[in-house]
């Protein structure tokens, strides 16, 4: 069988640009938001060479290992806020199920879950725009029952927070806090318009100033442009935010992005490979979308991010756990116990 050189050689002059893009990286030299809107937005035919090209940069930092996280929704529904893309906010129609935040045993219940399903970090998600005293008292007493008992990460999910409620968070043991900045700046009020892009950086300010990591991504696949994504990747270096969550938009009915979505598989590769250039040694998450978007190309997805969610999401079921480690095995991975993020990270703005 002949080979179509045609096609044969602008691949590996693919494969060398992707390299030397990699060689570039490993060499602390970061790339260009134009290297990165060219990821973005590479071919179809790209994606094997540009994800080989990423492998190379995740393998130096986090070699062959994959953290697994589990997700809490300990408050669901009843949320002030307008994010277009969320089934719990207050214009959705949505069927979630709403309840205020849960008692001590379902919370204690999650963890033990999360432990036997090996996860490092125990997530608490609640729905709001910040938390109220309640909320901040449940949290402050189950946090130090959870470590002491189970010996997880604890990542706290809760709104918008100032600074004594970060400081407070940080007292009672937890982690890190989650709070994604979504998109771009020059983007956000398409997709929200009771908070602000600055309201989301600032919290995120105030959770590293408390002295915890800060965990933020963003959804893919809301009418964004290229350069909006590319943004919000580098926004997230310059935060110097630890772990990157990158959510591909599950639409859902009821919300006003019900019919927003048109990624491909490869839309996701792409962006999480571009993650992993603009990000080198920040912890990169596959979450919310994977199982719908990139279906049986999740095992590629991990050739770029070295974390995953273990289990269902807020209001959506996920892969079952046994696809999900037999996924990782046969990637020739393996899930790891230990915190796999940097360990003194530029806290720089």
């Amino acid at each position: 069988m002949s080979l179509n050189l045609e096609t044969e050689t602008p691949t590996r002059h693919a494969a060398d640009r992707y390299q030397s893009l990699a060689d570039q990286v490993l060499n602390g030299e970061p790339i260009s938001r134009e290297e990165a809107i060219s990821i973005v937005e590479a071919p179809d035919e790209d994606i094997l060479p540009l994800l080989a090209a990423a492998f190379r940069i995740r393998q130096k930092h986090f070699g062959k290992t994959v953290q697994l996280y589990f997700l809490m929704n300990a408050k669901s529904g009843l949320c002030p806020e307008d994010c277009h893309y969320c089934s719990q906010s207050k214009i959705s129609t949505a069927p979630v199920p709403k309840y205020n935040i849960l008692k001590r045993d379902k919370l204690m219940e999650g963890a033990k879950l999360a432990a036997e399903r090996g996860a490092k970090t125990y997530c608490l998600v609640i729905s709001a725009r910040g938390p109220n005293e309640r909320e901040m008292n449940a949290v402050e007493q189950i946090v130090p029952e959870i470590k002491e008992k189970y010996g997880l990460d604890i990542c706290a999910c809760l709104g918008l927070l100032d600074q004594s409620q970060a400081d407070r968070l940080k007292a009672c043991g937890v982690d890190r806090v989650n709070h994604n900045l979504n998109t771009s700046e020059s983007y956000y009020a398409e997709i929200c318009t009771t908070h602000t892009y600055e309201d989301r950086v600032q919290t995120l300010r105030n959770v590293r100033d408390a002295g915890m990591e800060m965990c933020s991504g963003g959804i893919i696949g809301m009418g964004e442009k290229a350069e909006d994504i590319v943004s919000m990747a580098f926004d997230l270096k310059d935060l110097g935010v630890q772990s990157i969550p990158l959510n591909f938009l599950n639409s859902i009915e009821g919300t006003p992005l019900e019919n927003a979505s048109d990624l491909s598989a490869n839309d996701c590769l792409r962006a999480l490979a571009m993650f992993r250039f603009v990000n080198p040694d920040r912890e990169l998450r596959i979450s919310g979308g994977r199982e719908i978007h990139l279906r049986s190309l999740q095992p590629l997805g991990l050739y770029a991010a070295n974390s995953m969610f273990v289990g269902d999401y807020l209001t959506t079921e996920g892969q079952a756990p046994k696809a999900d480690y037999e996924m990782i095995e046969d990637m020739g991975f393996e899930v790891t116990h230990s915190h796999c993020g940097p360990e003194d990270p530029s806290l720089q703005d």
